[in-house]
């Protein structure tokens, strides 16, 4: 495939060096590239899929791509797209956030594959073992001040201040890709679009670092910075993040926020990040425009996303808890998806003894007083896991318990409360 004419009509390339030698340098041969992700977390969270997902479609296009884990780098801290300084870690939270990251890249990239496996690697493999004579004297030499200056990733930094720890992060990765290129032969860097400046630093090293009259061809590829129509964060929520880990955010959670994109969004990121052809997206940017209502495309970026990331399992669990909680089948789940669907609502710890439904709606706070509660139940405001309760003798007792940990009271239309039995 001309993977470089799906990235364009997917609207994936930001910049890139040299198109026509990239194009013919692709299909001439497999190539070898990378992107580098800094072990900064535990978990990578959505706004790293992009450029994970590039690595995936040129492997798909054939070629072999290195997902490297900055365990070096990431003891620095990357000035790119950032007002100040990051916290820096100690080596034994690096390398655990690394392993961690590295696990998950191992379940979007394929690295069983004997043609273009995928492989992964380290940079503390090579950083950590030079010396800072030997860095300054062979890698530092070939970096002008005035060049490094010159960069947007530093020039933003100047007025707020950059230590010199971060200043020398864009000659660490360029040293990245000269090692890369030489052991691995690896001549592309792919990243985001805030990774220009240090991509074209790598490759001027690498020009430099070759012997005289040696042709080095390498190139750079960058995505776009994602943006939301609302003018919002791309991968925040109101919980934070949107990560990948399911112990940080859900399943569930995960399925909500994609079929919760805007419908101004949502066809940009079935391009962006769904393997999708050109032609089903179209199909759907037209059920959009015919039938807004079904939401026929949030809900396959939701699925796709859902799969690629978790599971089809996690994909049905997240269905089945959407579709129980739009019909009020509170009764449906069990305990996990009681937690995964009200994870965000008002909880309310209990011992495990019966109450009378008014002292319950008291106690728990959910109304104001014993008169008001009584007024709520009998004017039919009160549903106990799903089911309008209007009896005021009504005693909440194991039988109202789902998988004895749970009850779900709702007061009103929208208004859920979660006691948890402890």
């Amino acid at each position: 495939m001309d993977i470089l004419k799906d990235l364009q009509e997917r609207g994936l390339i930001q910049q890139m060096t040299d198109e026509e030698g990239l194009k013919n340098h692709l299909a001439s041969q497999t190539v070898t590239l990378y992107c580098g992700f800094d072990p900064t977390a535990d978990s990578l969270h959505i706004g790293h899929l992009v450029p994970a997902l590039m690595l995936k479609r040129f492997q798909q296009a054939g070629h072999r791509p290195i997902a490297l884990i900055g365990g070096g780098t990431g003891m620095i801290g990357d000035p790119s797209g950032r007002t100040d300084e990051r916290q820096l870690n100690d080596t034994k939270t690096v390398q655990y956030f690394s392993d961690s990251i590295t696990n998950q890249l191992a379940g979007i990239l394929d690295f069983d594959n004997k043609e273009n496996g995928a492989v992964a690697r380290n940079n503390a493999e090579w950083l950590n073992q030079i010396t800072i004579i030997e860095f300054l004297r062979d890698t530092g030499k070939h970096f002008g001040i005035n060049y490094m200056l010159a960069k947007d990733s530093v020039q933003s930094r100047l007025e707020n201040g950059i230590s010199f720890t971060e200043f020398t992060y864009m000659i660490l990765q360029s040293f990245d890709f000269l090692n890369l290129y030489e052991k691995e032969n690896c001549s592309l860097q792919i990243g985001g679009s805030d990774q220009w400046g240090n991509i074209t630093a790598g490759m001027e090293l690498i020009r430099r670092a070759k012997a005289e009259g040696e042709e080095a061809k390498v190139y750079g590829l960058t995505v776009p910075l994602i943006t939301k129509a609302d003018g919002t964060k791309f991968g925040k929520t109101a919980g934070g993040a949107v990560w990948l880990d399911p112990k940080k955010t859900s399943p569930y959670e995960f399925y909500q926020f994609w079929i919760n994109t805007d419908d101004r969004d949502v066809i940009k990121f079935l391009k962006y990040f769904t393997f999708l052809s050109m032609e089903e997206i179209a199909a759907l940017e037209k059920e959009l425009e015919d039938a807004p209502e079904k939401r026929l495309p949030h809900r396959r970026l939701a699925e796709e996303m859902t799969i690629l990331v978790h599971d089809k399992a996690a994909l049905e669990q997240a269905e089945k808890i959407t579709a129980a909680l739009f019909s009020g089948d509170i009764k449906a789940l069990n305990g996990n998806e009681i937690e995964q669907g009200f994870k965000d609502v008002p909880t309310i710890e209990f011992p495990k003894e019966d109450k009378l439904i008014v002292d319950l709606l008291v106690d728990a706070g959910i109304s104001s007083s014993k008169r008001q509660a009584r007024e709520d139940v009998s004017n039919g405001a009160v549903y106990v896991n799903g089911d309008r309760q209007q009896e005021l003798s009504y005693t909440i007792s194991a039988e109202d318990r789902i998988d004895d940990k749970f009850t779900i009271i709702r007061r009103g239309k929208k208004k859920y409360y979660l006691i948890k039995y402890v």
